[in-house]
């Protein structure tokens, strides 16, 4: 008798898929807890970016610049707001610049962060919505601290086409090195950061 517990073929191909990626090293992925009501099947990762970061896994990430989670959903019955099966949602927030403070585009190109990487990873999708916002907040009692006006929380949620996942993958891995700051592969920075 078959397990109807077990997640279907689709679904654990399409996790392998997404669990295959290989980031560049200043970027740290771990498996995640996903939320288990949202959908019949799901999965998720994290991945956490920090400018100082050497990729040897020993830097300490308790409070990284860039962090971010991708949640991949399925319904094999499928949902009309998705327009298929499966619901790839993602979770962004990166702390921002002094001059990016207040700039009323901003959103503009967060949102841009993650519409290029889609695209330059080839990674096919219909029905892309989601939110850039600029955050403010204030420490109070043992974490007290300055006001800090510095942080931008990106969501989003998209529906893959196609059955490969790990454009999207490598896609929300760009998304977090832009967030980042980090230069694009290959590339120096003509400023050396001291750490």
């Amino acid at each position: 008798m078959p397990d109807v517990t077990a997640p279907p073929p689709q679904f654990r191909r399409a996790v392998a898929s997404l669990s295959a990626v290989r980031p560049r090293p200043e970027l740290v992925v771990s498996a995640l807890e996903a939320p288990p009501r949202l959908a019949p099947y799901s999965w998720a990762f994290s991945v956490e970016a920090d400018i100082g970061h050497r990729g040897d896994g020993f830097d300490d990430l308790d409070e990284p610049d860039t962090s971010g989670r991708l949640i991949l959903l399925h319904d094999p019955a499928g949902q009309d707001k998705w327009e298929g099966t499966f619901r790839l949602v993602c979770f962004v927030q990166a702390r921002l610049e002094p001059e990016q403070l207040g700039d009323e585009l901003f959103p503009v190109v967060g949102w841009s962060w993650l519409t290029e990487a889609l695209e330059q990873a080839g990674a096919d999708h219909v029905a892309l919505g989601g939110t850039v916002t600029q955050t403010s907040s204030v420490r109070f009692g043992d974490i007290s601290g300055p006001r800090r006006d510095d942080d931008v929380e990106l969501r989003a949620s998209w529906t893959p086409t196609g059955t490969d996942l790990a454009p999207h993958a490598e896609a929300f891995c760009t998304l977090i090195a832009t967030a980042a700051g980090l230069p694009p592969v290959g590339a120096r920075s003509l400023v050396q950061r001291t750490v």
